[in-house]
């Protein structure tokens, strides 16, 4: 079950939403609640992997519950170890054995040995929470979790469960026994909600048609003005496909009364490689930082090499494949040629300049990110580039670009601040007396029913499409 469907939409959320606010009568039952809802909800996908995501969730809680029993002591150090190595072994076996296993036997020339194992849903995401918790709780920061069916609700908890953001067990470990569930959190919840499956529905499902269409076509047919369509449409669908999903995680933890924590801050309009990383896919990077650079010894000694374990990591987490280490050694690369002279010349020119370096870089970036294929990756690069192009612009390549330039300009000023400064505005306006609250509590009740009705006429219209975070 995806957010993007009428059965998660008019089927699974009403009887969530019932249950939660109406049948139970305390924040605990609340809990249990959600989840149940939360293991159907996950079930409705992968019935035969939920087993292993209990099992995972498991080994955390135990291991934490002799960590506290034995401060400071060796058997703390082991009892992390253990729980943290087993753990990623559940994403080592289902995520990458069958890429080693075949590279190392096209080095040595054998018959790899392959598993050929599905990839449960959301397990980078999750294998990632449980570690977070079991760290924060050797290292004192968040106490002991005595009930496993409390730790399990934060680990499986629905809203955003699949694809993030990762939200680190000291986010919410307050929240999930203390919190307060009101109307104003519930409004401001549907309209996020609503407004990330516009982002899905609407506008990243039309850009990754474009994309489709131009980066998946038969590459010696393909135009120069093709190539720049087709990566363009993709760099538009895995913003508004991913931020779409951590908006809709966000409202959907508000209507349930939990803040989780802002994954994206408009990172297409960032001046330096640096700062789109502040500002894309956030829980991640606060991820590594935390859990990775700062012990291995950020910035005090060995930076560089921290550096490249980092984004080695953060590259192969994406996918194992040889072009997600590729993109994740272009980033390294680019960050360290900031760090040593090239970031303070891009502070002395004008912002313009640094936000279409970094815009190019990035979506040169993001051709690594879409092709798996090394001889693609390549022969695509040679068009994109200027070389190998049977012509600058296609017949067909024209029509379809004119045919979506409304789009492409919708597509383009969204991704900008501009919403955020409207509801700034809104709130202003609105915010003066009573009278004039009013009318904004009706307008904003429009403004939802009618993004409801545009999301499931596109929803009525359009075939399933899961959200590209989901293969990660």
């Amino acid at each position: 079950m995806v957010f993007s469907s009428l059965a998660f939409v008019y089927i699974f959320l009403p009887i969530c939403f019932l249950l939660y606010f109406f049948v139970a009568k305390n924040i605990k039952q609340c809990n249990y609640i959600l989840l149940i809802m939360s293991l159907i909800f996950y079930a409705w996908g992968e019935p035969k992997w939920i087993i292993l995501m209990i099992i995972s969730t498991l080994v955390e809680y135990i291991g934490a519950l002799v960590i506290d029993k034995n401060r400071g002591t060796t058997k703390a150090k082991i009892a992390l170890g253990l729980s943290v190595a087993t753990s990623l072994s559940f994403l080592f076996v289902f995520k990458y054995f069958d890429f080693f296993s075949f590279n190392f036997a096209n080095i040595f020339g054998l018959t790899p040995k392959l598993l050929n194992l599905t990839l449960p849903i959301g397990i980078s995401f999750y294998t990632f929470q449980t570690i977070t918790y079991i760290v924060d709780v050797y290292k004192e920061k968040v106490p002991v979790q005595k009930s496993f069916a409390t730790l399990l609700l934060y680990v499986s908890m629905f809203p955003q469960l699949i694809a993030g953001p990762i939200v680190k067990y000291s986010d919410i470990e307050y929240q999930l026994n203390n919190r307060k569930l009101n109307s104003h959190f519930v409004g401001e919840g549907v309209i996020r909600f609503l407004v990330g499956l516009f982002k899905k529905i609407v506008i990243a499902n039309i850009a990754g048609e474009m994309a489709t269409k131009f980066l998946d076509s038969d590459l010696e047919m393909l135009s120069f003005c093709g190539a720049w369509i087709g990566i363009l449409s993709y760099t538009l669908q895995i913003y508004f496909d991913f931020s779409a999903y951590s908006d809709m995680a966000i409202g959907l933890g508000k209507i349930f009364g939990f803040t989780y924590p802002e994954n994206f801050n408009y990172p297409y309009i960032a001046t330096t490689i640096s700062d789109f990383w502040k500002r894309w896919h956030i829980s991640l990077t606060t991820f590594f930082r935390e859990y990775l650079y700062i012990p291995l010894g950020g910035n005090r000694k060995n930076h560089v090499l921290n550096l490249l374990i980092v984004w080695l990591l953060t590259g192969f987490w994406h996918g194992s494949a040889w072009n997600f280490i590729l993109w994740g050694l272009y980033y390294y690369l680019l960050i360290c040629i900031e760090r040593l002279f090239l970031g303070k010349l891009i502070e002395r020119l004008p912002s313009l300049f640094g936000h279409l370096y970094t815009m190019f870089l990035v979506i040169i970036g993001w051709v690594f990110f879409y092709f798996e294929d090394m001889e693609r990756l390549r022969e695509f690069f040679k068009i994109l580039l200027g070389f190998g192009a049977p012509e600058f612009i296609g017949i067909t390549d024209k029509a379809v670009f004119l045919n979506h330039i409304v789009f492409f300009i919708f597509a383009i000023i969204a991704v900008t601040p501009v919403s955020r400064i409207i509801k700034k505005l809104f709130i202003k306006l609105t915010s003066k007396t009573d009278t004039t609250q009013r009318v904004g509590d009706i307008v904003l009740i429009v403004y939802s029913l009618f993004l409801l009705f545009i999301n499931t006429a596109a929803m009525v219209g359009s075939t399933f499409n899961p959200f590209l975070y989901f293969r990660f």
